[in-house]
């Protein structure tokens, strides 16, 4: 069973702040970790092969520091990795990047499994995933939270908001999974070796044959117009002390906002 993981490398959103002037991220001088809901896709790749055979495979599309992300995922236990990076894909958004993903996959060619993540944490579109199915004309299922595969026949039980769902479908495909399908493992030491001397090829627009025009900001009809922190209208106050003096306090409150 072949399968193929896409991540993607962001900006650790503990640290990540705004620009007040130009409302664009700053993103100098802060720690980049592989999107946490790609992690869990690697975990669930690692186990169907450990489970039925076969190899995972990791694309991820970005600036050459990106390829840290990819050794992470080999370090995990990943059997191949490959970058693409050139400066054509520079800007894109949710469709030109599943544009990109597309020609790379094709030019992989033989693959049963596509698993990403739900969505990333610094654009939580959950566009990329659905788009790249569609790119590559397969049945896709999100918001996995259990897969089972049997037969060349993918079962998938869903995440949904107020209940959960099963699906099947005949593979190819591609999945999307949520935070609770798993666990994801730590990269044990001979992983970390492997990873450290593992060839990572990277591929170029030219490479996947892709359409200048389909690429980057040429292929993005996304516009950001602008991005900023939002600001807090209102001040909270915490009342402490004895109940009968908090409750009288809170009541004085209330009526000076003549809500009493």
């Amino acid at each position: 069973m072949n399968i193929i993981v896409c991540i993607k490398q962001v900006p650790d959103t503990t640290e990540v702040a705004i620009d007040p002037e130009t409302g664009t991220l700053i993103r100098e001088g802060v720690p980049s970790i592989i999107n946490p809901f790609d992690e869990n896709a690697i975990e669930e790749a690692l186990q169907l092969v450990e489970k039925h055979g076969g190899k995972v495979t990791i694309i991820t599309m970005g600036p050459p520091q990106a390829e840290e992300a990819l050794r992470q995922a080999l370090a995990m236990g990943a059997d191949e990795a490959i970058l693409i990076c050139d400066k054509a894909f520079a800007g894109s958004d949710t469709l030109a990047t599943s544009y990109a993903l597309s020609r790379a996959i094709r030019k992989i060619g033989d693959f049963d499994l596509i698993i990403c993540g739900k969505q990333a944490f610094d654009g939580d579109t959950a566009q990329v995933g659905p788009g790249l199915a569609e790119q590559l004309s397969i049945p896709q299922i999100t918001y996995a939270i259990e897969v089972e595969v049997e037969n060349k026949k993918l079962r998938v039980r869903r995440l949904l908001e107020n209940a959960f769902e099963v699906v099947e479908t005949r593979l190819p495909a591609l999945i999307t999974v949520v935070k609770q399908i798993n666990e994801p493992r730590h990269a044990s030491l001979r992983g970390v070796m492997k990873a450290r001397k593992a060839d990572i090829p990277v591929w170029t627009a030219e490479d996947v044959e892709a359409d200048p025009l389909r690429c980057g900001l040429n292929g993005s009809p996304t516009n950001v117009v602008k991005v900023f922190s939002p600001q807090h209208e209102y001040k909270g106050e915490i009342l402490e002390g004895e109940i009968q003096q908090v409750t009288q306090t809170l009541i004085q409150r209330l009526q000076e906002a003549k809500l009493l």
